[in-house]
């Protein structure tokens, strides 16, 4: 078991933990109370681990929105903050959307109040309170020799973990994380891995890539794949041509977006009921109606769907977190799971040399994180060494997975995916380590030990080690247990710089760590085998920084991380508001984090000046492992309609200045004035120039 509900005295109530992600929930109740097991089966939802306690009284100690729903899953209404709800004297479920997801069984009649800071449902008398939380582990691990044809059975059965074929599968709670996929003699997809039961089929061309290329939309489609000549999508009442040739990819990815941003928009006419502002902008414009689509057959929805021009509704889908370039061989199979886990989109390993590689142009007074005088000549310095995507512009985050060192790119790595996968229950607190080797650099530790763990509600424990040698630190890293690493110093292609001499993580075995930022010189090589021998994901650098400018990059993605960011999105907004160059880079999963968000998708607030006493107000939200592509996100600005698809952006709606501080004083949130980066980091702590 993952997740565990804990009692706990202060305060008095209920704690949530998720001890593989280290997400918690606190629950407060009235008095005292003793969790129970509970029947599954009670709940219309799919349910991991459940529990009953008696109370008269919930709180939650942040704003989460709330959805009713009645005995049947159908959802009554949802509210926001600052709104009042009224329980029937009857069988309801309160979906609690927070980083642990929850739905809360009640079956007498109470009150749910929506603060600004708290969530509190009331009861009418002490009754049998029931809870039941999700979580989401990949279901098995299929088998599949390196043969064309046992690969495409194996990607056939990853549509396994997909939990329906109506438009609420857009929800992410309704997708599954697929089925592994490993090489081995022959093909093996174990019992407890159902194929698809459906009838739509995507035939493909007889290549590794164009099989993997159609993964992702025949996971959401719960499609078969198979080889043969004529690519086509086929349906029971249609069937529409592919490309056979480079163009497939294209393709494949326009009908993957149209597909799920119509069903996006069709489910608010399903269990969960919202006034997007996609669907306000385009649906006078169709020729279809989503209350008559909802019900439909997949087959009849997608032919409506494939009416409308695609040009139309580019502008209103939602940001794609991931693009992933993957190795057209067998070995690619095994990271066809990770990359549909987030709907990704998948394209050839293939790109160009970069016309030079960036290195800072420092002043004689400007310290340069580098240990030049240490390094050996490198393949690093080499432009062959390095390619550019042919796309970088397609999602938030483009994943390299072949051979070389991307620019505009990450570094993906299956084993840092694995690892996640492989991990342990972890500790109850988060773990961060903070290494400084440089005395010169202590203003980026003092800045770092202000903001990591700043947030009360989580529960931090910050270790900071100075001038650590190489043996102290080989042992942190192995046995030390860190969810996050964050090294302030000098590196080389062959090591960590340490007082003694450098360690280079190659040489260790393993190591027994979370996240990582190595802001350093040229620590690239050193984050790749941070992942390759246990960690989740980090930034490396690939040149020369700017010691100023690596402490600026520094605070920001701190801040970034301790507010829930991922680290995708930490890196874009820090690559975009900052003076941090493109020498930094993911390595591993850019999808990894180090703390929960809570209150929904994590954002940045939008202000532009348009007048003397107005701004153009707008969010710009990202997508984390709980909050994933297809979450619905929301300010809490009374004056502004922005209910929206996650991750994306509202456009600006003009505000006035008193609404825009008021609100700014009830929201951690980052906020771009003007273009200027600024942090709002607690209640109360808006101070802007």
């Amino acid at each position: 078991m993952t997740i565990e509900f804990e009692e706990t005295t202060d305060p008095v109530g209920l704690e949530v933990h998720d001890s593989l992600e280290q997400r918690h929930l606190q629950i407060e109740t009235a008095a005292s109370v003793s969790p129970g097991s509970i029947d599954a089966d009670e709940f219309c939802f799919t349910v991991d681990e459940t529990c009953a306690i008696e109370t008269d009284e919930i709180v939650f100690d942040h704003r989460y929105a709330v959805t009713i729903h009645d005995r049947t899953g159908q959802a009554i209404s949802n509210f926001e903050a600052g709104e009042t709800a009224e329980l029937d004297d009857r069988t309801q479920f309160v979906g609690v959307s927070a980083p642990i997801k929850l739905y809360v069984r009640v079956d007498v009649p109470g009150t749910i109040d929506v603060g600004l800071t708290a969530l509190r449902i009331t009861l009418e008398r002490e009754a049998p309170v029931e809870l039941r939380s999700a979580h989401d582990r990949p279901a098995g691990t299929i088998t599949t020799s390196s043969d064309l044809e046992s690969v495409t059975e194996a990607i056939s059965a990853v549509p396994s973990a997909l939990k329906t074929t109506s438009p609420e599968r857009t929800w992410p709670t309704l997708r599954g994380h697929p089925p592994l996929i490993e090489l081995g003699d022959r093909l093996d997809i174990p019992e407890e891995i159902d194929r698809p039961a459906g009838d739509v089929e995507l035939v493909v061309p007889d290549e590794y890539l164009a099989v993997y290329q159609a993964a992702p939309l025949a996971f959401f489609l719960g499609a078969t794949v198979r080889t043969g000549p004529n690519p086509r999508l086929e349906t029971p009442l249609f069937d529409r041509s592919l490309s056979a040739d480079a163009a497939l990819g294209d393709e494949i990815a326009r009908l993957l977006k149209r597909f799920f941003f119509f069903d996006c928009l069709t489910r608010t006419e399903g269990i969960f009921q919202y006034d997007l502002i996609e669907r306000a902008a385009l649906e006078d414009e169709l020729s279809f109606g989503f209350a008559d689509t909802y019900d439909q057959p997949l087959s009849v929805r997608l032919a409506r769907y494939l009416e409308v021009p695609y040009e139309e509704i580019e502008p209103y889908v939602p940001r794609w977190p991931l693009t992933a370039y993957v190795p057209d061989d067998p070995d690619g199979a095994e990271l066809v799971p990770f990359v549909v886990n987030e709907l990704g989109i998948i394209r050839e390993s293939r790109g160009q040399a970069p016309a030079s590689v960036p290195q800072p142009e420092a002043t004689n007074a400007q310290l340069v994180r580098s240990a030049a005088e240490y390094r050996s000549p490198s393949p690093i310095d080499d432009e062959s060494a390095f390619v550019v995507p042919e796309i970088t512009d397609e999602s938030v985050e483009h994943a390299w997975f072949g051979d070389a060192i991307p620019q505009n790119a990450s570094k993906a790595t299956v084993e840092a995916y694995r690892n996640q996968i492989d991990r342990d229950a972890r500790s109850e607190s988060i773990e961060l380590l903070l290494v400084c080797n440089d005395a010169r650099m202590i203003d980026e530790h003092d800045l770092l030990d202000e903001t990591y763990g700043t947030r009360e509600e989580l529960p931090f424990e910050i270790h900071s080690e100075f001038g650590v040698d190489s043996e102290r630190l080989a042992a942190l890293l192995t046995e030390g247990g860190y969810d996050f690493l964050h090294y302030i110093g000098h590196a080389t292609e062959d090591g960590i710089r340490c007082p003694d001499d450098d360690l280079d993580v190659r040489t260790l075995e393993s190591v027994d760590l979370g996240v990582f930022f190595l802001n350093a010189c040229r620590s690239y090589e050193q984050g790749l085998a941070l992942t390759q021998r246990g960690a989740f994901g980090g930034v490396s650098t690939y040149s020369d920084v700017i010691n100023e400018d690596a402490v600026e990059a520094g605070e920001t993605f701190a801040r970034l991380l301790n507010r829930g960011f991922s680290l995708r999105a930490a890196l874009e907004i820090a690559q975009q508001n900052t003076a941090l160059g493109e020498q930094y880079l993911i390595v591993g999963d850019g999808s990894a984090d180090i703390a929960q968000s809570d209150g929904g998708a994590p954002g940045l607030v939008v202000l532009e000046r348009w007048g003397e006493h107005e701004f153009g107000f707008g969010i710009r939200t990202y997508s984390t492992k709980e909050y994933k592509l297809g979450t619905v996100s929301a300010s809490d600005l009374e004056s502004v309609v922005d209910t929206h698809l996650s991750p994306g952006f509202t456009p600006l709606t003009p505000v006035g200045e008193e609404s825009i501080w008021e609100y700014l004083t009830w929201t951690e949130l980052p906020v771009l004035i003007d273009g200027q980066l600024y942090w709002n980091d607690g209640i109360g702590s808006a101070e802007f120039e």
